[in-house]
């Protein structure tokens, strides 16, 4: 079936996971028919269109890099061919793009033009995290990265505690993969005891994933390491009475 023109929003793995496992084939025949993308680096794009297909005819191919260097004006310039009829890609690094990912940028200047923007299935680290965690899926917000000033740090999570107990709500963030060890140790250090604390480690891969949910002072006692690996944190203190009374150890 011949695409229509669109943006179209294309996920890559976020593991060493085979293609065929966390892709499904419908984004392939997809990606086969666009010939141009806008992409976060260069080099990683190719290499995945030519695991895709190693016939993929890269040379006819146009590639907007857009990452934190990109000004809003190069941004608004790279989706031309969709302006004139062309269906345009966009790819991140890992992951789906435009959630906690530059791709939100052409999204949001498509959807003021009225250019039709369509997302494809794939894996989401964030939101596969919060599905093996067994906390809160109804309320949720996803912090990027803390701060890295110790004081201010502490703050934050302890201001992340405490709205996930006014508000029912499952904090998430994630961490500088070399420091993840002692971001578990500062999170059973200050936070409650009995506030639940996931670490979702290398998600998709299929020797390495590691979902773990306990209490903070659960994680005090645990060995654990979580260092140079892709982690995302999770943290909910909203379970009140009966519905905290699940998480204790029996």
């Amino acid at each position: 079936m011949k695409i229509q023109s669109a943006l179209y929003l294309v996920p890559v793995p976020i593991s060493g996971a085979p293609v065929s496992d966390v892709i499904p084939s419908g984004n392939l025949a997809v990606v086969g028919q666009l010939r141009h993308f806008i992409v976060e680096n260069l080099r990683t794009a190719r290499r995945y269109l030519r695991h895709v297909d190693p016939e993929f005819p890269i040379a006819d191919c146009s590639f907007s890099v857009l990452d934190r260097h990109t000004s809003p004006g190069e941004v608004g310039e790279m989706l031309e061919p969709l302006r004139r009829g062309e269906p345009v890609g966009v790819m991140s690094e890992a992951g789906c793009p435009a959630v906690a990912d530059p791709g939100s940028h052409p999204v949001e200047i498509a959807q003021k033009e009225g250019l039709r923007v369509v997302p494809l299935v794939g894996p989401s680290s964030i939101l596969m995290s919060l599905m093996a965690s067994g906390f809160n899926g109804q309320g949720f917000a996803f912090h990027g990265y803390l701060p890295i000033d110790g004081t201010e740090r502490k703050k934050a999570i302890k201001r992340l505690e405490s709205e996930s107990v006014s508000r029912q709500m499952t904090q998430i963030f994630i961490e500088t993969p070399y420091r993840n060890n002692r971001m578990v140790a500062l999170l059973s250090d200050i936070l409650s005891p009995s506030t639940m604390v996931c670490v979702a480690c290398d998600i998709t891969d299929p020797d390495r994933e590691d979902v773990i949910s306990l209490r903070a002072a659960d994680w005090k006692k645990r060995k654990y390491d979580y260092d140079k690996r892709p982690a995302i944190f999770l943290l909910y203190a909203g379970a009140k009475g009966g519905d905290r009374r699940r998480y204790e150890k029996k």
